[in-house]
């Protein structure tokens, strides 16, 4: 007898629909599973015969083969344990066939037969939703992840056997009600900039870069602050629109990093560490998964210690920082993730850390310092829009009592700039200077007689390259957002000069 039921898995941070196909025929026993199953596919069919088995159900022994479409696609998640069992049950007679269709089905099953929960369960239930299925059922544990879209009824299945005695009318079973919206794990407190004493230059550029959406290189001796600074970026950030906290959390979703079910609202923070891979930056695996690039979507990517980074993992961040998504290919697939984010770098000056301290003195060579720098190509520093020089906190300000501006009060300062900028970018479909082309500079960032004529002396006595001529004006633009300016007048476009190169070190 044949069956047919629905399942899920995930492409990128997309969902996708497979269909199971289940035959079930007298003949020698056997249990076959087509359709480019991974390991984990493969080996459900353990788990689906004896999870039906403990859960009180007695099936023949039949060939049974299984088709996993579309049969080009690499099916990678153990999600597909339960629509298998289903498909199964119904080709044997146990379930009526009308009652598994327009439902959706993805869980993990035990041994026992009980409902596990599975790692992009968010963007499957969108996918189904958008292909027309009614209901979905998943285990408890997925269940508020599901019902974040709307348009679905969500099951929430403690075991097998309760699916079952559902879809034969034995037991009555409630779809989900959705709770009280809450943020998922991913909430922890931001620090705030009021605990940060001095660096009001570091802070303004901070500021801009924020309100622009630009990336930032500091470079300062140890212990100036960077990366205190750094981790404060994400508090002064907008709130995530709901459109935008559904990509991320779809993403985490994805990567298995979604802890409590609910919406993610803050906006993510990645860090990671400088001994990181390439295949950790951008993504990867035979299906490719996200990697940091994609994690920090709509959020901030810190990368202190810029030049202990690999020259590999930092030379693949060209195309995300550019292009806002990268695209990655294996063999069975060949993905593009979204990598929307703002890229805060931190270095020292050179090997031991203090060229240039009035305080202390440097105890590197010429030739060291050359060799340290150049671990960060041009290319790549092309592409940060901002170069700050961090300096050495002076012991007046750290004593000081006095509390420095809030984060509240600077966001107050980036929500204003931002939605000038929304408006002003809104039919183009973008939201911030940052992520304005050539002819939309064009278009749209109008310089004053002076302002131009600044511009271009800069640009020939620095040989500047047409995409810093870009950045610059990007930044400028800011600048006159945050002082509410119709206009880019000279004082925007020097304040957008000095921080493009700050840092003293000729990175330019």
């Amino acid at each position: 007898m044949f069956a047919r039921t629905y399942g899920a898995t995930t492409l990128g941070v997309d969902g996708a629909i497979i269909d199971v196909e289940v035959d079930s025929a007298s003949g020698l026993p056997g249990f076959d599973i087509v359709g480019l199953a991974d390991t984990a596919v493969k080996e459900s069919k353990e788990r689906v015969r004896t999870a039906i088995r403990n859960s009180g159900i007695r099936l023949r022994q039949e060939k049974v083969t299984i088709n996993l479409a579309p049969a080009d696609m690499k099916k990678d998640s153990s999600g597909l344990d339960l629509p298998i069992a289903v498909g199964l049950l119904a080709a044997y007679g146990v379930l009526p066939q009308e009652s598994v269709e327009r439902s959706l089905f993805a869980a993990e099953l035990s041994l026992e037969g009980e409902c596990r929960g599975v790692r992009g369960v968010l963007p499957m239930a969108v996918q189904a939703r958008d292909k027309g299925f009614e209901k979905i059922f998943v285990a408890r544990e997925n269940a508020e992840e599901a019902l974040l879209v709307e348009g679905l009824q969500v099951y929430a299945l403690q075991n097998l056997g309760e699916l079952v005695r559902f879809l034969t009318g034995q037991e009555a079973l409630e779809p989900a009600a959705p709770q009280a919206e809450t943020g998922s794990g991913e909430t922890e407190a931001f620090e705030d900039f009021a605990d940060v004493q001095g660096q009001y230059q570091a802070k303004r550029a901070l500021e801009i870069a924020a309100a622009g959406g630009h990336n930032v290189l500091m470079v300062g001796v140890p212990g100036s602050g960077k990366t205190m600074l750094a981790r404060r970026m994400s508090s002064i950030l907008p709130e995530l629109s709901r459109e935008e906290a559904l990509e991320v959390t779809k993403i985490y979703s994805v990567a298995g990093l979604l802890r409590g079910g609910g919406l993610i609202r803050q906006r993510p923070f990645r860090s990671p560490h400088h001994t990181s891979s390439m295949v950790a930056m951008i993504g990867g695996g035979s299906v490719p998964r996200p990697g940091e690039v994609t994690l920090a979507h709509h959020g901030v990517l810190f990368l202190d210690e810029l030049p202990e980074f690999t020259k590999k993992s930092l030379e693949v961040l060209r195309e995300p920082v550019e292009d806002r998504q990268i695209t990655v290919s294996r063999v069975h697939a060949t993905l593009t993730f979204p990598s929307s984010f703002i890229l805060i770098a931190a270095m020292n000056p050179c090997p031991c850390g203090y060229h240039g301290d009035p305080d202390k003195e440097c105890n590197c060579t010429p030739g060291e310092i050359k060799r340290y720098t150049r671990k960060i190509s041009g290319p790549l520093l092309d592409r940060i829009d901002i170069h700050i020089q961090v300096p050495r906190v002076k012991y007046e300000e750290l004593s000081s009592r006095r509390k420095a501006e809030s984060s509240s009060v600077i966001r107050a300062r980036v929500e204003a700039a931002r939605a000038i900028q929304l408006a002003r970018l809104q039919e183009h479909h973008l939201f911030c200077n940052a992520q304005m082309n050539h002819a939309l500079l064009q278009k749209l960032c109008v310089l004053e007689p002076q302002a131009q004529s600044l511009l271009e002396q800069a640009f020939r006595r620095l040989d500047m390259s047409a995409r810093s001529y870009d950045r610059i004006i990007k930044v400028a633009r800011t600048v006159a957002d945050l002082a509410g300016a119709e206009k880019i007048s000279a004082q925007h476009i020097a304040e957008a000069i000095k921080l493009r190169d700050d840092t003293g070190l000729g990175l330019e």
